[in-house]
C-alpha cells in the first residue's frame, strides 16, 4: 500500500468540455500520459489533483490509432513518486494488478485484479485482459504491478465487454514515449497508419498519404449555451477551461466555496454551492436565519445536513433580454458562497463542507 500512497500524487483527474478521465504524471518524460479519447476533441483541458487544484494542460501529443496522448501542464507542482515506464518486466497470465484512476469522476480509486490474458488481440492490435474494475472514468489511467511499474494504459474503449478490462501494453507506450524529444508546445498529431509525425494541419499523412481528420488540429466547438455560462464563468476571472467538468456542467472553487453549474431537467440551468455543514448547536438560529435573510435571486436551503446557496433559471431566459441579468446572477452566487460560508463559521459555529476547499477558508 505504500506504493499506491506514494504515487497517487502523480495520478489526475482528466477534465474537458465533453467529459473526464485519468491521466499520469510521467517523471522520466516530464508529461502527463492518457488516453486521445479522454482528450478527444480539446486543444486545453485541465487536470485535477486530489486536493481539487486544478491546472491548465495542453495537448502536445495524440495518436487517434494508438489510442495515447500527452498532456503539459502549467504550474503543475512536480510529484516526488511517479509511476516507472523504464523497465523489462514481463506481464504474464495470473499476475497481480493495480488500476488507479477516477471512476465516473468519482475521487481517487484503485481497483486490484489479475492478468487474464497478456496479449488479447481486439481489432489487430493486443491488449491487457483483466477482471479488475475499470469503468468510464478510468480511462487513461495507469495499470502498474505491486512495484509501482507500468504495465499499461486504461482503455474503455470496449464497453459491450462484460467483467473485463482492457489496457493498452507498456510496450505500444514507450514506441509513443520514444518521440517526445521531437515534439514541440503546439500539437502533433501520430498518423494512425504509418505512425510518421505530423506537425501543420493536414488532409493527408504527408509520409504514408493517409487521409487525416483536419479538426483532429481543432477544439470542438462547445454549445452556444454553454458559450454563454462561461462569459459568467470568465467575469469571475477564472478561465473556463478549468471549469469545465464534462457536457454542460462547470465545477470550480472561489475561494473556499465549491460552485456547481449544470443543466437541470432539461429545461433548468441551476448554480449552487455547499456552503456548510450544519453544526450541532444553533439550529434554531440558523434556521431562522435561512428563513429571514432576503438574499435576492439566490436561495439559501438544507438539504443532507448541508446549508445550500442556489439560483436557477429557466434556459430561454437565457436568450431573452434577461440574458445579462441572468449572467449577472450566476457570478454573484459564487461571490455570495465564498462570504457565507465563513459566515456561517464564524457566527453560528457551522464547518466547512467535504467539498470546500478548506485551506483557504
Amino acid at each position: 500500500m505504500n506504493t499506491i500512497q506514494n504515487l497517487e500524487n502523480s495520478v489526475y483527474k482528466i477534465n474537458t468540455a465533453f467529459g473526464s478521465g485519468t491521466g499520469f504524471y510521467s517523471f522520466e518524460d516530464k508529461v502527463i500520459i492518457t488516453n486521445f479519447h479522454v482528450v478527444s476533441g480539446s486543444l486545453s483541458v485541465s487536470v485535477e489533483d486530489g486536493e481539487k487544484n486544478r491546472y491548465l494542460a495542453k495537448v502536445i501529443y495524440a495518436n487517434p490509432g494508438k489510442d495515447i496522448a500527452f498532456l503539459k501542464a502549467e504550474n503543475l507542482p512536480i510529484p516526488i513518486h511517479s509511476v516507472n515506464t523504464n523497465h523489462n518486466t514481463i506481464v504474464s497470465t495470473r499476475d497481480k494488478l493495480l488500476v488507479m484512476g477516477f471512476p465516473y469522476g468519482m475521487p481517487f480509486t484503485v481497483t486490484e485484479g489479475t492478468v487474464s490474458n497478456p496479449q488479447q488481440i481486439i481489432g489487430g492490435n493486443d491488449y491487457i485482459q483483466t477482471d479488475a474494475a475499470i469503468n468510464p472514468g478510468n480511462s487513461g489511467g495507469p495499470v502498474i504491478n505491486e512495484k509501482g511499474e507500468l504495465l499499461g494504459i486504461v482503455t474503455s474503449k470496449f464497453s459491450d465487454a462484460d467483467n473485463m478490462g482492457f489496457a493498452i501494453p507498456m510496450k505500444r507506450v514507450r514506441e509513443e514515449l520514444e518521440i517526445i524529444d521531437q515534439l514541440s508546445e503546439d500539437l502533433t498529431i501520430g498518423c494512425p497508419s504509418c505512425n510518421s509525425l505530423i506537425f501543420e494541419k493536414a488532409s493527408y499523412c504527408p509520409n504514408c498519404g493517409n487521409d487525416i481528420e483536419e479538426n483532429l488540429f481543432e477544439e470542438s466547438p462547445i454549445s452556444d449555451f454553454s458559450e454563454k455560462v462561461e462569459k459568467a464563468i470568465l467575469n469571475l476571472k477564472i478561465d473556463p477551461v478549468l471549469a469545465r467538468t464534462g457536457s454542460e456542467y462547470w465545477r470550480f472553487h472561489l475561494g473556499s466555496a465549491e460552485i456547481r453549474m449544470f443543466v437541470y431537467d432539461n429545461n433548468y440551468l441551476f448554480a449552487t454551492s455547499p456552503l456548510n455543514e450544519l453544526p450541532r448547536k444553533n439550529l434554531a438560529e440558523i434556521y431562522e436565519y435561512i428563513m429571514r435573510t432576503d438574499t435576492g435571486e439566490h436561495r439559501l436551503s438544507i438539504s443532507d445536513n448541508q446549508i445550500f446557496l442556489s439560483y436557477r433559471v429557466h434556459i430561454s431566459d437565457l436568450y431573452s433580454q434577461h440574458n445579462d441579468k441572468v449572467l449577472t446572477n450566476l457570478a454573484q452566487l459564487a461571490k455570495k458562497a465564498d462570504e457565507l460560508d465563513n459566515m456561517f463559521i464564524c457566527d453560528f459555529g457551522a464547518k466547512m463542507t467535504k467539498f470546500s476547499k478548506q485551506h483557504e477558508a
